[in-house]
């Protein structure tokens, strides 16, 4: 039996080894123990880990800017896809987004990363043609790992 609950600190080392494994999954050193612990206080109750027997085989990054909410790093290991694990973890941080007012979402998918545009597509999002995004490194270059 696979079981949801919001992620926490604890979980940093299962979580940045299912992420480090999954492909089209860019870290950079806003995935430090750090950064990650600050953002979990900035958006509480918007992360999930999928658990089977204690261990965390899948996991949700979400949190917002008190308008829109964002995905980042929604992860499932490789022997638990296509079961329905990616979705319960999306449904729970949608679920916990409608319950704080959060009436939209964004993600961040790779362009060549075709599984998860399928995936985010057949989940009911969709494309915005219109907009394109723009980055650009404030403080320092960031290295990011896909």
């Amino acid at each position: 039996m696979i079981i949801i609950r919001v992620m926490d600190m604890g979980d940093y080392p299962q979580l940045i080894d299912l992420w480090s494994n999954t492909e089209n999954i860019g870290l950079s050193e806003a995935d430090s123990p750090v950064n990650l612990d600050t953002f979990l206080q900035r958006n509480p109750g918007l992360s999930f880990v999928a658990l089977k027997d204690e261990k965390i085989i899948g996991a949700v990054l979400g949190g917002h800017d008190g308008r829109r909410g964002a995905i980042y790093h929604l992860a499932v290991s490789k022997d638990y896809r296509n079961k329905g694990t990616g979705k319960q973890l999306l449904n729970h941080v949608t679920l916990a987004y409608a319950e704080i007012g959060i009436e939209r979402c964004h993600i961040h998918v790779y362009a060549d990363n075709q599984s998860g545009l399928d995936f985010w597509q057949k989940n009911g999002w969709f494309t915005r043609p219109e907009l394109v995004l723009l980055s650009k490194d404030i403080s320092r270059h960031v290295k990011i790992r896909r």
